[in-house]
């Protein structure tokens, strides 16, 4: 794949997605408020307030250009970035790092490609694929006896007699 802007080649992550090309393009002057899902290749110019994940494509590829931001959490199998992100990173594949990537979050990675002048402002924490998700928790206020009840007292101000 051609680099961005006149950056170096970068390596083809379309690890699987046999037209390896861009299915869908985001150009410079279009701006997206919501969430992005897609399949194939996302090609991003624009911007996009919103976060950014696949349909379920285990081969999608999401490649964001110098011009290119989103403002929001991105869950992608392939990500080259050589733009701007402000939240997390999930790369469940590849994740390739262009010498004018930022990112502003934390990033979970599998494979990491990385170009001199690249930034990455948060934690770089390597997913091999193998943890489960993270548990559930439910928050409790103290409980107090009242007359031989109990009362849970909950965080939105309700109160539960388990009597």
């Amino acid at each position: 794949m051609k680099g961005f802007m006149g950056s170096k080649p970068v390596a083809n992550t379309n690890s699987g997605n046999s037209s390896g090309g861009v299915d869908t393009l985001i150009g410079r002057q279009t701006e997206i408020l919501g969430d992005v899902r897609f399949a194939g290749g996302l090609h991003l110019d624009g911007k996009i307030k919103g976060s950014v994940s696949t349909t379920g494509d285990k081969s999608a590829t999401l490649s964001v250009s110098e011009t290119g931001a989103i403002e929001g959490d991105v869950h992608v199998p392939n990500l080259v970035l050589n733009g701007s992100v402000i939240g997390d990173v999930h790369a469940t594949v590849r994740l390739s790092l262009a010498a004018k990537a930022k990112v502003n979050g934390n990033v979970h990675y599998r494979l990491l490609q990385m170009e001199p002048g690249a930034q990455i402002n948060g934690q770089l924490i390597y997913d091999d694929g193998t943890a489960p998700p993270p548990a559930l928790t439910h928050h409790r206020t103290p409980v107090r006896e009242q007359e031989g009840n109990t009362v849970v007292e909950l965080e939105n101000g309700g109160r539960v007699n388990t009597a």
